[in-house]
């Protein structure tokens, strides 16, 4: 074993043992700091908001997963471990698609736009349709787990939220942030429930912060005209 595998095995054990049976990984911590860099570049409109959000992302999914991968922290949160996933292979879409809009000349790495009819029509009662699959998934996936009965409905919530988020950021649509206040309300009391205080505090800022980063998308795709390549599925 090398001095580079020592290092990060050492960071991937290390931790806050707050009480006997409750632990803070910093690879929490560190996750979150990435998570709240990645919505910085975002809403600066920098395409380093994806490749700085994979790193995040790789980290809380090791979090998240809990017990399930010997985890001091507690329950595992299915859905939050799944959308880790899900949001690094989008990561790379929205990487190749902001890139190639500033190859091409159009200025800004994305234009804020809103959403059309055709997509709100397609997309709402597909996440709706989703949530009600992911439940019934998560809680067959679990069940071994003494967990409240709301518990499955809102991860689902939270792992559908952020899917329609990340896609919607990749296409420069404002309803975007919408979605992430959507999530937050519903994430920080379920993080807040099972211990995992530093995703707590972050999405407690982070909601703050979608809120100014609505604001800020909003007045830009009323001055700035998406480009044919930005509209267009």
């Amino acid at each position: 074993m090398t001095w580079f595998d020592h290092l990060l095995n050492a960071f991937y054990d290390a931790k806050w043992q707050v009480t006997p049976g409750q632990a803070i990984y910093y690879r929490e911590i560190v996750g979150n700091a990435f998570g709240l860099g990645s919505a910085l570049f975002g809403l600066r409109r920098s395409a380093w908001a994806w490749p700085v959000g994979i790193v995040g992302n790789v980290l809380l999914c090791t979090v998240f997963m809990g017990q399930a991968i010997g985890n001091d922290q507690g329950t595992p949160l299915y859905g939050q471990a799944s959308r880790q996933v899900f949001f690094i292979i989008t990561s790379v879409y929205g990487w190749w698609r902001w890139r190639r809009n500033r190859a091409a000349g159009h200025g800004a790495a994305v234009t804020p736009h809103w959403a059309g009819h055709r997509q709100r029509a397609l997309f709402i009662p597909l996440a709706l349709a989703a949530v009600v699959v992911c439940f019934f998934v998560f809680r067959a996936v679990g069940a071994g787990f003494p967990v409240p009965r709301w518990y499955y409905l809102a991860d689902s919530w939270i792992f559908v939220g952020s899917m329609l988020a990340t896609y919607a950021m990749a296409r420069g649509w404002v309803e975007f942030w919408l979605c992430w206040i959507a999530v937050d309300l519903v994430g920080v009391p379920e993080l807040l429930h099972f211990g995992y205080y530093p995703s707590a505090i972050l999405y407690a800022v982070y909601a703050a912060f979608v809120i100014w980063g609505f604001v800020v998308w909003l007045r830009i795709s009323r001055v700035e005209s998406p480009t044919p390549a930005l509209a267009t599925v």
